[in-house]
C-alpha cells in the first residue's frame, strides 16, 4: 500500500505557499473538527457589505499558524529556546484556537447555546481530540490554558499583538477591500523578542505597531461593526431566537437534525457532553442559511419576515449616534408597527430594538505590548510611542443604535 505523503503545502492569497510542518498538523488539519472551519464564515454576515468577505475560518487558522511558524524561527534566531516540542504545541494551539466558533462566527454565539464563549468550545473540542490522538496535545492545552511556565508562548497565541490578530487584520482587509486594516506582519514578527520570559517588540518597530493598532481600530468601526453588517447579524440572531421559542412551543421547523437539536434543547456549558459537542460539530453557515430559506415561507410572520430580509439582503434600518436613543422614540415605532402589522406588543421586539457597541483601541490593562529599548528597558508602548501617548486611543468607544423597519423611518424624524 502506498503511504499517503503528509508534508503538504497549501498555495495562500496572502502569503504564498504555506507548509504543513509535521505529520500531527495534518492529522488534525484533516479531522472532520478541522474541515468544518471550511464552512464557518470568518467575518459573519460582512459579505452583505463586503461581497469579497467570503472568506472562512479554514483560512484564517492556516494563516495564523504559518505566522507562528515564522516567530518560531526569529525567536529561535535570537537565541531564544524552543524546544521541538514547544514547538509543535505552539503550531497545535494557534491552529485549534478557533475550533469552538459557531455558524458564522460571533454572529450566532449566543443563539445557539447559552453563556459559552467559543473559545471554551475550543477547548472542549482540544481536550476530545487529545483522546483521539493518545494524549499528544497535551502541551498543546495547557499553553492555549495559560497554565505553561512559558508565558510568551501564551501571548503569542492570545495577547494584543499575537499571531491570529496579525493573520485575521491582514486577511480581512484583502478579502473586503479595506485597505485600511492592511498591515506589515513580516516586519512586526521580525522585531519580536522575550526578554524576562515576556514577548517584547524592538524599539525600532514602534511605528509598525502604531499602525498595527489603528489599523485595527479602524477595521472594527469600517468592517467589524459597519452599521450594515450588524443589523444582519442581530436579524440573524433574532432570527435563530424566534426560531427556539417556536421549537419550544411545540412548533416543528424545518432544520437540520443538528440544527434541530439547538433549537429544541437549552445548551450551556455543564450540558456539553461528548455528544452534544458532536452534534455541535456537525454544525456549519449551511444549516443556518438553508433553515432560513425554508423558513421564509413558514406561516409565523415574524419567522418568515426575519429570514426573509437575511436571504434578500433588505435589512431593517440601523441608526447609530454617540447618545443614546431616547425611550420614547423607541415606544412610537413600535406603536406604528402595531397598527400596521399582525404582530403583538413582544414581538415587536423583534423589529423594533436598541442597544450599544463599544470597542477599545488599546488595552492597557490586559496583556499590554511591550517595547525593549536599546538599553534593554522594557516599557508599554503608549509610553514609548509619540503618537499612541493619548488617554483617547486607550479610552472605550461606545456608539449606540437603534433598529427599525424601514416603512417606519418617516416617523419621529431624528
Amino acid at each position: 500500500m502506498s503511504r499517503t505523503n503528509k508534508l503538504k503545502i497549501f498555495n495562500d492569497p496572502i502569503y504564498g505557499f504555506i507548509t504543513i510542518p509535521n505529520e500531527l498538523v495534518f492529522d488534525l488539519i484533516q479531522h472532520p473538527y478541522f474541515q468544518r472551519l471550511r464552512r464557518i464564515s470568518q467575518m459573519g454576515m460582512s459579505y452583505l457589505v463586503y461581497p469579497g468577505a467570503h472568506h472562512t475560518r479554514f483560512h484564517h487558522a492556516l494563516g495564523a499558524m504559518h505566522l507562528m511558524q515564522k516567530a518560531v524561527k526569529v525567536l529561535r534566531f535570537k537565541g531564544i529556546s524552543i524546544s521541538h516540542e514547544e514547538e509543535t504545541a505552539l503550531y497545535i494551539a494557534i491552529l485549534l484556537h478557533d475550533i469552538g466558533h459557531g455558524p458564522f462566527s460571533h454572529a450566532l454565539e449566543q443563539s445557539i447555546v447559552e453563556n459559552v464563549h467559543h473559545e471554551e468550545i475550543s477547548l472542549l473540542f482540544m481536550h476530545r481530540l487529545n483522546e483521539e490522538f493518545e494524549g499528544k496535545l497535551s502541551l498543546a492545552i495547557q499553553v492555549f490554558k495559560g497554565e505553561y511556565p512559558r508565558k510568551f508562548m501564551l501571548q503569542l497565541i492570545s495577547s494584543q499583538l499575537d499571531m491570529d490578530r496579525m493573520d485575521y487584520l491582514k486577511r480581512d482587509s484583502f478579502y473586503s477591500g479595506v485597505a485600511e486594516g492592511n498591515i506589515n506582519s513580516d516586519r512586526l514578527i521580525q522585531m519580536l523578542h522575550v526578554i524576562d520570559d515576556v514577548l517584547v517588540v524592538e524599539e525600532k518597530a514602534i511605528y509598525s505597531i502604531e499602525k498595527f493598532l489603528m489599523a485595527r481600530r479602524l477595521m472594527y468601526w469600517q468592517a467589524y461593526l459597519h452599521k450594515t453588517s450588524l443589523v444582519a447579524e442581530l436579524i440573524l440572531t433574532k432570527a435563530l431566537k424566534r426560531a427556539k421559542e417556536l421549537t419550544q412551543k411545540g412548533i416543528v421547523l424545518e432544520a437540520s437534525k443538528s440544527l434541530s437539536f439547538f433549537l429544541n434543547h437549552k445548551i450551556e456549558r455543564e450540558d456539553f457532553t461528548n455528544e452534544v459537542l458532536e452534534k455541535f460539530s456537525q454544525l456549519d453557515d449551511f444549516d443556518i442559511i438553508c433553515a432560513l430559506k425554508a423558513w421564509q415561507i413558514h406561516e409565523d410572520f415574524v419567522l418568515s419576515t426575519l429570514s426573509k430580509m437575511i436571504i434578500n439582503r433588505d435589512l431593517l434600518k440601523i441608526k447609530v449616534s454617540n447618545d443614546k436613543f431616547d425611550k420614547a422614540i423607541l415606544l412610537a415605532y413600535k406603536q406604528q408597527l402595531l397598527a400596521d402589522f399582525p404582530v403583538t406588543m413582544s414581538e415587536t421586539d423583534y423589529f423594533v430594538f436598541k442597544g450599544k457597541i463599544k470597542t477599545l483601541g488599546y488595552n492597557k490593562e490586559s496583556q499590554p505590548i511591550k517595547i525593549v529599548k536599546k538599553d534593554r528597558t522594557v516599557e508599554d508602548v503608549v509610553i514609548s510611542s509619540d503618537q499612541l501617548n493619548s488617554k483617547a486611543f486607550s479610552k472605550p468607544v461606545t456608539k449606540f443604535y437603534i433598529c427599525f423597519p424601514k416603512v417606519l423611518e418617516e416617523i419621529n424624524k431624528f
